[in-house]
């Protein structure tokens, strides 16, 4: 097998090595808490929910029922626990259906019994309901509108919580006196709970003011009601020692550096000396890129921050400010930009995926990028500079067949990138 084979194969089983680290059926049998003396109520939204939701079917000793909801195409056959597809990542009546008849079934509990809650990342658009007098179509503007404008996460989040009937702790307090056991796989850089799926059993440090500067950082006019509702503020989140919200428990099952040890362990076990950049690394894709290659260069020059052969490793959520017409996530905008700074550079292979299996809202999880990439592409006509700056990276890769289609993994620890530096 020719070393480009060998490298290629590698990337793969490392991606599929940090995936595997992060499933529910790995992460979340050691977190059940012990059923109650009352009724076990399921809920949960997010890209994971129907796997988490078949797990705890699978190793719950005692009678539950229950929803989530998750993206379309995300589902799995469970008996007891009712899956709900709806869309993502900008929220549909799918959507609204579910956060309504969820909350229909957290209200009039005792003490006595027990509201599971499975959260992963995509919840915030899952679980959609809006606050009074917002309606589903002015949180889709927002939604749009927040996407296309470079904010991340927890801005994005922010606005979120304070356009919703359920989030930001709000379901938990419906939830009172029932005891609350949030299990939640991290999507967010940092791994703050009140962040992930935008919190909706956790207290909110959050307020409207918040949201209403994010709003205006990023020059977003929101529909009239949305304005109105912001500015009126007269029903703020729960805060940090609300006492509806005092007996939740909640625990962090799978994290981004979960999936990031396991591909270093792998990367060990293959001979190769791994580094893990961070797994909260944030900043405009094509920037971060810049950052990854100036690394990769100067381990296959130097030797640093590892001697070669090595595989850089990061997590985190990039963003992109859309600029162009062009298709495709954050993790094509990265390999692209990556090829362009490396222009080539010999022994210097690298992928990009997003853990759940969709970069944005394409069909890939990411790319591959290879010593060779910007040369095949010349020859047939491709400039990467003008795919980049249309932000195009999907049909970029596409034309050179460098795509990486996974389908859905009903798991999400955000961005998996893996550089690989071999001796040239």
């Amino acid at each position: 097998m020719s070393t480009a084979m060998t490298t290629d194969a590698l990337l793969h089983d490392l991606f599929q090595a940090a995936l595997t680290a992060v499933t529910a059926e790995t992460r979340l049998p050691a977190a059940l808490p012990q059923p109650p003396k009352g009724r076990t109520v399921v809920i949960g939204a997010g890209k994971a929910a129907a796997a988490m939701a078949k797990t705890v079917e699978d190793h719950w000793p005692g009678p539950l029922t229950g929803l989530v909801v998750t993206r379309y195409d995300h589902d799995l056959p469970t008996e007891r626990i009712e899956v709900v597809q709806a869309s993502h990542p900008v929220p549909d009546a799918a959507g609204q259906e579910a956060a309504r008849r969820i909350v229909d079934m957290v209200q009039g509990l005792t003490a006595d019994d027990l509201v599971l809650c499975l959260i992963s990342g995509g919840g915030s658009a899952l679980l959609a309901l809006p606050a009074p007098g917002i309606t589903l179509d002015d949180k889709r503007a927002v939604a749009k509108a927040l996407l296309k404008s470079g904010a991340d996460i927890g801005e994005m989040n922010c606005v979120r919580k304070h356009l919703s009937a359920v989030k930001g702790g709000r379901l938990a307090a419906m939830a009172h006196p029932a005891r609350v056991v949030s299990l939640l796989v991290s999507d967010v850089p940092g791994d703050d709970p009140s962040v992930i799926a935008s919190g909706p059993t956790v207290p909110d440090p959050t307020s409207f003011a918040d949201a209403r500067a994010i709003l205006a950082k990023y020059g977003i006019t929101p529909p009239p009601a949305v304005a109105a509702f912001l500015e009126a503020a007269e029903d703020e989140t729960p805060k940090p020692g609300d006492p509806r919200l005092s007996g939740a428990v909640t625990t962090i099952i799978a994290t981004p550096q979960d999936a990031l040890e396991a591909a270093a362990a792998l990367a060990r076990d293959r001979g190769y000396s791994p580094v893990i950049l961070g797994d909260a690394i944030e900043g405009e894709a094509r920037e971060v890129a810049k950052v990854h290659a100036g690394i990769a260069r100067q381990a296959a020059r130097h030797g640093q921050p590892a001697p070669v052969p090595a595989v850089i490793l990061s997590g985190g959520e990039t963003t992109v400010t859309v600029r162009g017409q062009g298709r495709g996530g954050r993790n094509v905008e990265f390999l692209l930009a990556l090829a362009v700074a490396l222009d080539g550079h010999p022994g210097i292979r690298a992928a990009a995926f997003d853990t759940d299996g969709i970069d944005g809202t394409e069909d890939n999880a990411g790319a591959i990028l290879r010593p060779d990439t910007l040369e095949r592409a010349e020859a047939m006509g491709l400039d990467a500079k003008a795919f980049l700056a249309d932000n195009d990276g999907y049909s970029f890769f596409k034309a050179l067949g460098d795509l990486v289609v996974t389908g859905p993994t009903r798991t999400n620890v955000n961005d998996f990138r893996v550089i690989v530096i071999e001796r040239s």
